[in-house]
């Protein structure tokens, strides 16, 4: 299956780059021989089938090594993201029954080997990967995924993609994001090659842009908001012909942009729990739908007794779904149900919790949520493992999140407590990925209630996006500070002055908002400045000063933009004679 279509590429091009990124390259011999050559040491060390390999690694060739060396081991990697909070890898380790956790230290260096083991793998029934999503009751649970569900989707995409040798796709996904195991895979099963983007190139639209302009890619997957940095930054090489879009709805204007210079769009749709993706669909005019179910998937309308309906919750049967959730025979059974329409005795199928419409073209339409699972910039999140961190983290009185839209259009999740002040956002980084921290969070006397008793998401108030006021006033004094205070209020709608000790992810900034920004200050200043730079130093003063130090020999703010100005008063006959003047001067 699919590491014997790897090892088929191994021996039919052996020279052929099969993985780069940070730390090298590999050709498909290369790869081949080290996954194999690690499964060996992973076997020496008791993995085996049944046996779940935690990946604590950073983003390097040595990643996708270890995906296949756990495989080839016989056993089923589960996804440790090293910027997750410790107590939250301590949850998953602990219910994964995690004994082997691999780091790059250990991958970078094999020792001796004794020689290429045959796959053990790899096989129909066997669990390919535990995938941990958020979890409504505060603890995330883990998603068993086998290999045939995996192959399915593999093989269903190779066909639609038209992927083969010559073509190079960049993967951008966290590895603790299931859209990865399609990036990561596909290219490898079609002899293509994959390009593994760091962390830093992931988040930055600039840097994004440079490496598919450089590795010349032509195939990417990613959400909406990495679309929106990456068209933020520049836009899309021409040479990103196949693009995919998903973990979230794709809004009509976000498809047009992408479809522009005649590149072939997707749209595609599936939760964890049926395998990445269960429907794709090129996107073309008119309204955007969920696509065509993949190879070997059926997708059902419901209504609330399990009918056929025009529409209700979203059902999906097939090839792709999933084992359950790890450890949790009751939440299984209540979301894995008997599919009555396959006619195959125990098939089952997934309720999503998605709303949509059958039109009578036979288009399904998404219309929203039946519980109260959100998506914040493709991230799937339980509103109540958020609220569950709020209530710890102040100690006092309730807590209630929701989603709504930021000043910039996008959803932002936002959240209110009450019995005492809004916690440290350093508090909740202690126990939630960034990307569950809310954007606001504000206080109530106590929180709104439906007539049934239960708190009333659609009743809480919207936030008022203004800057922090526990945060003293200090005026921009210098050039850089007075335009990164405009920008910022331009970004991220605020429209009171910013003062410079002001917290660009206080004030509700995130990835999207950033790539925006240094944009921006690319455009103003003409300087290029790293994404990790407004990360490390989230205030208007720290970002102005890094800045500053980028060049301080030739780099002086308040020249540039007084030249700036200059030139903006010149016609096209002034600044025709000015760039002579310059050329003379060569």
């Amino acid at each position: 299956m699919i590491l014997e279509e790897i090892r088929a590429w191994s021996e039919r091009t052996p020279h052929a780059v099969a993985v780069s990124g940070h730390g090298g390259q590999l050709t498909y011999a290369g790869l081949w021989r080290r996954a194999t050559d690690l499964a060996g040491r992973l076997r020496a060390l008791g993995v085996g089938r049944g046996t779940t390999v935690g990946l604590h690694l950073e983003r390097t060739p040595g990643m996708v090594v270890s995906i296949l060396a756990v495989w080839a081991a016989g056993g089923a990697y589960v996804p440790l993201d090293p910027g997750f909070p410790a107590e939250r890898l301590a949850l998953m380790r602990e219910d994964a029954g995690i004994d082997l956790v691999l780091t790059g230290e250990f991958v970078g260096d094999l020792g001796e080997a004794s020689g290429p083991a045959a796959p053990l793998g790899d096989g129909p029934g066997d669990l390919a990967y535990l995938m941990y999503t958020s979890g409504s009751t505060g603890r995330p649970k883990g998603v068993a995924v086998p290999y045939d569900a995996v192959a399915n989707l593999l093989r269903s995409f190779g066909d639609r993609l038209e992927l083969g040798p010559g073509d190079v796709w960049l993967a951008v996904t966290t590895l603790s994001f299931d859209i990865s195991v399609l990036e990561l895979l596909l290219p490898l099963v079609r002899g293509a090659r994959v390009v593994v983007a760091g962390l830093e190139e992931s988040a930055d639209g600039a840097a994004l842009r440079a490496l598919a302009e450089r590795e010349y890619v032509t195939h990417l997957q990613a959400t909406p908001a990495t679309w929106r940095i990456l068209l933020a930054s520049g836009g899309v090489p021409a040479s990103v012909a196949t693009r995919l879009c998903g973990g979230e709805a794709l809004p009509r204007d976000l498809a047009d942009e992408l479809l522009r210079g005649g590149a072939r769009l997707w749209n595609v749709y599936g939760p964890t729990e049926t395998t990445v993706w269960s429907a794709a669909g090129l996107v073309g005019d008119g309204p955007i739908d969920l696509g065509e179910p993949i190879d070997e998937t059926s997708l059902y309308v419901l209504d609330a007794g399990g009918g056929p309906a025009g529409e209700g919750e979203l059902h999906i049967g097939g090839a792709g779904v999933a084992r359950g959730y790890h450890g949790l025979p009751a939440l299984t059974a209540a979301r894995f149900v008997p599919d009555p329409f396959a006619g195959v005795p125990g098939a089952r199928m997934y309720a999503t919790g998605d709303l949509v419409r059958r039109t009578p073209e036979g288009r399904l339409l998404f219309l929203g949520r039946a519980d109260q699972q959100v998506k914040v910039r493709g991230f799937r999140i339980e509103l109540g493992e958020v609220e569950a961190a709020l209530r710890r983290v102040t100690g006092t009185g309730d807590a209630a999140a929701t989603v709504r839209p930021g000043p910039d259009g996008t959803a932002r999740l936002i959240a209110y407590v009450t019995g005492g002040p809004p916690p440290e956002r350093a508090a909740l980084a202690a126990l939630l990925p960034d990307y569950m921290i809310p954007s606001h969070v504000g206080t109530l006397p106590e929180l709104p209630l439906t007539p049934n008793g239960k708190v009333d998401r659609r009743a809480l108030p919207d936030p008022a996006w203004t800057r922090d006021l526990s945060t003293p006033y200090r005026e921009p004094r210098t050039t850089a500070e007075k335009e990164l205070a405009l920008i910022w209020g331009e970004v991220l709608g605020i429209a009171e002055p910013l003062g410079v000790d002001d917290d660009f992810f206080q004030l509700g900034g995130h990835s999207l908002g950033a790539a925006q920004i240094l944009a921006r200050v690319q455009a103003r200043f003409a300087l290029s400045v790293p994404l990790a730079l407004l990360f490390e130093n989230p205030t208007i003063a720290g970002l102005a000063a890094e800045m500053d130090r980028l060049d301080p020999d030739e780099w002086d703010l308040a020249d540039i933009a007084a030249m700036r100005d200059e030139l903006d008063g010149l016609g096209a006959e002034q600044l025709e004679a000015l760039f002579d003047r310059l050329e003379e001067g060569r």
